[in-house]
C-alpha cells in the first residue's frame, strides 16, 4: 500500500535511511527527533512511527523511545521495504534475495498451475506468453516488461496455492528494479521470451515438471544477467542514484 500524505513522506525518507543504514538498528530516537528533523508536528511524526512499527522496523516503549530493530526483524515482504532496500548502497543484497526467492517459488508454482489450473487460467496464460512474444519484435520496452509482469502475476495466482500469489507484489519488485536500476540488457532475450511460451504450453497441457524446468530456465537466466550487471560494476556507478517512481509497467 502506497502511503501518501506528510506523514508518508516522513515516512519513506526514515525508510530510505533506514536502509542505508544511516540509522542503524539498536539506535534509539525520541518522538521529539522526528519532529525536528523532518519539521513536521507531533501529530505527523506519532503516524509516521506508527506506520514503522506496523513494518516491524522500529518498537516504541514508554520511557524508551522508538528503538530501531535489526533488519531481520523487518518485514522484508513489504514492497515498500524492498524497494527502499534497492534503492540503497547495498541494493545487490536484496536483489540476489529476491532472486533466490523468486527461483524457490515460481517453478512449484508452475507445476502447481499444470496440475490443477482452469481451463481459462491454462488459456490466459498462453496469451499473456504471446503477448510477450508479440512486443518482444518491437521498440516498446515498457509494454513488453508490464506483459511479463502480468504473465508472471497470472502464474503465481494459477498455482492455485494463495500464499504463493500473494507473494507476486513482492517478485514484481525485481522486474521493476531490473528496470528501474537498471539492470535489464539492451535488447530483450529472445531465448527468455520463447521459454514463457514454453512454460505457458506446458502449463496448458497439463506436464508439470517442463513446466517447473522452463520457469527455473527463466529465473536462472535473470539471475545470470543481474549478477553479470553487477559485476560490471553497475552497482558502484548506481549506489548514489534516487530510485525513479514506481509506474504501472516494467
Amino acid at each position: 500500500m502506497e502511503l501518501h500524505g506528510l506523514h508518508g513522506q516522513v515516512v519513506e525518507r526514515i525508510g530510505e535511511s533506514l536502509a542505508a543504514q544511516e540509522i542503524r538498528a539498536g539506535q534509539v530516537l525520541r518522538l521529539e527527533d522526528v519532529q525536528d528533523r523532518y519539521g513536521v508536528s507531533r501529530t505527523v511524526a506519532r503516524e509516521a512511527v506508527r506506520v514503522l512499527e506496523s513494518k516491524r522496523i522500529v518498537t516504541s516503549r514508554p520511557r524508551v523511545g522508538i528503538t530501531v530493530l535489526p533488519m531481520a526483524e523487518w518485514n522484508l515482504y513489504d514492497p515498500q521495504v524492498i524497494r527502499w532496500r534497492l534503492a540503497s548502497p547495498f541494493r545487490s543484497a536484496q536483489l540476489r534475495e529476491l532472486t533466490e526467492l523468486r527461483a524457490a517459488v515460481e517453478p512449484c508454482a508452475a507445476a502447481l498451475a499444470a496440475v490443477g489450473a482452469s481451463p481459462d487460467t491454462r488459456n490466459t496464460l498462453v496469451e499473456l506468453a504471446r503477448t510477450m512474444e508479440s512486443i518482444a519484435h518491437t521498440d516498446d520496452t515498457q509494454g513488453f516488461i508490464a506483459a511479463d509482469l502480468a504473465f508472471h502475476r497470472a502464474l503465481l495466482n494459477a498455482s492455485g496455492n494463495g500464499m504463493f500469489a500473494q507473494l507476486s507484489e513482492v517478485t514484481e519488485e525485481l522486474l521493476v528494479a531490473r528496470r528501474d536500476l537498471p539492470l535489464m540488457p539492451d535488447h530483450v532475450d529472445t531465448d527468455a521470451v520463447r521459454r514463457h511460451t514454453e512454460v505457458a504450453e506446458a502449463i496448458a497441457e497439463g506436464r508439470p515438471d517442463d513446466a517447473a524446468q522452463c520457469v527455473r530456465a527463466i529465473v536462472d537466466s535473470a539471475h545470470r544477467e543481474v549478477e553479470q550487471l553487477l559485476e560490471g560494476g553497475a552497482h558502484c556507478a548506481l549506489s548514489s542514484r534516487p530510485m525513479p517512481e514506481r509506474g504501472d509497467a516494467t
